[in-house]
């Protein structure tokens, strides 16, 4: 950020970044809103449901093995870290809730398939994250069961209880006591006292054991870093967890970080919000741009714009936030836009090209399709948006991880079916597909340095319905213009508004290879409807 983080979007908002359709001309731009970028540009993160990506023994379950059969598709993509679900043993499909911190879940593999994974991704120059919740146990965690009702039980301090006899636990957020199940079976669950000092040992030996296996110091085997699932700083508001930030966070965090400097903290915030506390009192590293991702869904230029400055704002010096536009616990994108491919590629332009660290959830590089259910009471109706990751065009060929075959109408109703153009097989040869035009944007991110490192600015545009991003270093730059309405607009864009690299140069569309204009005069660059552009000049730096 470089000293611009205090600059708000209601200062932006008057000087008229922001109020560009009510009559900004073509000159009118936006002060400097960005600093230098953060942490992460460099990183592409895919982000794997574990049970739904690959499976890789034949038992309709995704598992590590699968995963590991897919590290060339991932390196070819262009992806530079991987980001799984929880892998730890848990009577959940999703893994969250814990049977135990320890080990791997049996239908995922086991610890030496884990050690295999992790050498296998370091082997290929990537990065690999894991995604911890040990903040609830579930009936057959230890801590739990031997615990409750036993007030003289070893465990008896580590979970949270409201009477002295360990007979009622304190609900989780929700006020839930149990999780029902897509198949029927409703799960106990309970608070885990983060404040319990043997509590707080274990879960640093586990995380330490995960960054360094062999306690060896030279971190062979280890993962590069955590996703903090759903991070508060007074979990789901119990009063008996207040201050975790600093009595939990802070101390964990310490430890991992002197075992390995280079790790990387990722926090869910809670809020979905900028998560500024989280980078500050929270110490994480990075957190998810929820706002930039509500955004970029709703397709409107002043809202994106108003996201680009908050989020820049909101992100403190040295820290990132990763870029996306859909996860496991939302709608995925193309259902969002209705399968329309030229939205779709509006959302991959933005997800890639905009400042951060972009993130991309299994899938969505093809176009699968998903939307949360609300007709059940239970964890199936995030099934639709966990859905088999489609390899082939035969959602039932071997490796498809239909784990959730005949279990219910995320069933007979899902959204992926044959033969529907959506998987790598369908689109892997095609130029047009999204397959090959994800492809396309991160080799260009990866040739690009101002797609990685470049400082980002809002420019003014005459068209209300034109975004446009200048991505800069000393070194390159280039422009992004993206028409979010269904309609051709022609965007002017004034030579004062950029830098002289691009003012008087001759521009290409990085993404086509197009010239889009001789050198001299204002610039004025057609757009189709829902197209994007990426003007630059061909000898832009690594």
């Amino acid at each position: 950020m470089n000293g611009h983080g205090n600059i708000t979007v209601r200062a932006l908002v008057a000087a008229g970044v922001l109020a560009l359709a009510a009559g900004g001309g073509a000159g009118a731009q936006a002060p400097a809103a960005a600093g230098s970028a953060g942490i992460g540009g460099n990183e592409v993160v895919y982000q794997i449901f574990v049970r739904s990506f690959r499976d890789g023994n034949g038992d309709r379950i995704g598992d590590l093995r699968g995963i590991q059969d897919e590290l060339g598709y991932l390196h070819d993509l262009g992806i530079t870290s991987l980001l799984l679900t929880p892998i730890n043993p848990s009577p959940t499909y999703h893994n969250y809730f814990a049977s135990s911190i320890w080990g791997v879940d049996s239908t995922f593999g086991d610890m030496a398939a884990w050690l295999d994974l992790v050498d296998a991704v370091h082997a290929r120059g990537m990065k690999i994250y894991l995604d911890v919740d040990d903040q609830y146990a579930t009936g057959d965690n230890p801590w739990f069961k031997e615990s409750l009702g036993h007030p003289d039980s070893r465990y008896s301090h580590y979970i949270l209880y409201k009477d002295s006899t360990n007979s009622v636990p304190d609900p989780i957020i929700f006020g839930l006591t149990a999780l029902p199940m897509y198949d029927g079976r409703t799960i106990p669950v309970a608070t885990v006292n983060l404040l319990e000092p043997a509590v707080q040992h274990a879960i640093d030996s586990l995380f330490v054991s995960l960054v360094d296996p062999n306690h060896d110091g030279r971190l062979t085997g280890g993962v590069d870093g955590f996703r903090l699932d759903h991070m508060m700083d007074d979990l789901d508001g119990n009063p008996k967890l207040p201050h975790l930030f600093a009595d939990f966070w802070a101390p964990l965090f310490a430890h991992v970080r002197a075992v390995n400097p280079r790790v990387r903290l990722i926090a869910e915030q809670s809020d979905w919000g900028y998560g500024e506390d989280w980078l500050t009192r929270g110490g994480a590293d990075m957190v998810f741009a929820f706002s930039l991702q509500r955004a970029i869904a709703s397709f409107n230029r002043d809202a994106l714009a108003q996201a680009i400055v908050g989020t820049l704002a909101h992100t403190p010096a040295g820290k990132g936030q990763l870029v996306m536009i859909e996860n496991h616990d939302m709608d995925r994108f193309a259902s969002r836009v209705d399968g329309d491919l030229r939205r779709e590629k509006v959302g991959a332009a933005l997800d890639i090209l905009l400042e951060g660290t972009p993130l991309i959830y299994y899938g969505q590089e093809i176009g699968m399709k998903g939307k949360q259910s609300h007709a059940a009471l239970n964890d199936g109706n995030d099934i639709p948006d966990r859905e088999a990751m489609r390899w082939t065009r035969r959602l039932e060929d071997a490796g498809s991880a239909i784990w959730y075959k005949d279990t219910g109408p995320w069933w007979t109703a899902r959204f992926n079916r044959d033969s529907d153009g959506v998987s790598v097989e369908e689109e892997t040869h095609d130029p047009a597909s999204l397959l090959s035009y994800y492809r396309r944007l991160l080799a260009l991110r990866r040739s690009r340095v101002e797609l990685r490192e470049g400082d980002e600015r809002v420019i003014g545009t005459d068209r209300s319905s034109v975004l446009a991003v200048l991505r800069a270093t000393p070194a390159a730059a280039s422009l992004l213009l993206v028409n979010l309405a269904d309609s051709a607009a022609t965007v002017a864009v004034a030579p004062e508004g950029l830098p002289p690299r691009l003012a008087r140069g001759r521009l290409t569309d990085l993404v086509t290879g197009a010239t889009e204009r001789a050198p001299g005069g204002a610039l004025r660059v057609p757009l189709p409807p829902y197209g994007v552009k990426l003007l630059g000049t061909k000898e832009g730096g690594r």
